[in-house]
C-alpha cells in the first residue's frame, strides 16, 4: 500500500514537536535546578556563526506547521522575526504547531501533494511540488533544527540521552 503524504510527514513531525516540547521542559527544569538564567540555554549556540537555541526551536515549528501553511499558500518564506526569548514563548510556538498538525486532515494534504510549491528567500526561488517541498526540504530542516537544539543542550550540560531526542516512538499496538 502506498504511503500518503500525510502519513510520511505529519506523524514524524508530531513526534519531533513533542520531543522538542519535552526538551524545553527539561531545559527549563535544569536551569532552575542549577541556578542558571534561562538565557544561558535560550541564547546558547553550538558555534558562534550558528543561530541560538531559541531559533532552533522556532525553526522546528516553522518547518512543520509553517511548512504546511506554505503548502496551502503555494509559497514558503522563512519567518525572519526574532524567536521567543523565554521557555514559555518557545513552548507556545511548538504547541501552536502541534495543534495545526493535529487538525490537518489527510485528504486536505493529499489534495495539495502534487500542486506547485515555491520556497522564497531574498533572491532565492526554488520550485517544488508540495510533496517534494515537505519531504526533501522541510522535513530534513526540522530534523536538523531539532538535533541542533538537542546538541546545544548537551553541550551546555543538560543530561539528555538519545531517547530524549527520539521522543515517543510509534510502536505496534499491544
Amino acid at each position: 500500500m502506498p504511503l500518503s503524504l500525510h502519513a510520511a510527514f505529519v506523524p514524524s513531525a508530531l513526534q519531533t514537536l513533542n520531543a522538542c516540547d519535552r526538551l524545553l521542559g527539561k531545559a527549563e527544569a535544569w536551569c532552575t535546578e542549577n541556578g542558571k538564567e534561562p538565557e544561558f540555554l535560550i541564547k546558547a549556540r553550538l558555534h558562534q556563526d550558528m543561530l541560538p537555541f531559541s531559533y532552533q526551536i522556532k525553526s522546528v515549528a516553522a518547518h512543520t506547521a509553517g511548512a504546511v501553511a506554505g503548502v496551502r499558500a503555494g509559497v514558503f518564506t522563512p519567518d525572519l522575526t526574532r524567536p521567543p526569548e523565554d521557555f514559555a514563548g518557545l513552548a507556545a510556538a511548538l504547541g501552536k504547531a502541534r495543534e495545526a498538525l493535529e487538525t490537518l486532515g489527510e485528504d486536505e494534504l493529499e489534495a495539495h501533494s502534487e500542486g506547485p510549491m515555491r520556497f522564497e528567500m531574498g533572491e532565492t526561488r526554488i520550485d517544488f511540488t508540495a510533496a517534494d517541498f515537505l519531504l526533501s526540504f522541510s522535513q530534513p530542516n526540522f530534523y536538523f533544527h531539532a538535533a541542533t537544539a538537542y546538541g546545544i543542550m548537551r553541550m551546555k550540560g543538560v543530561p539528555l540521552g538519545k531517547r530524549d531526542y527520539l521522543g515517543r516512538l510509534r510502536t505496534a499496538a499491544r
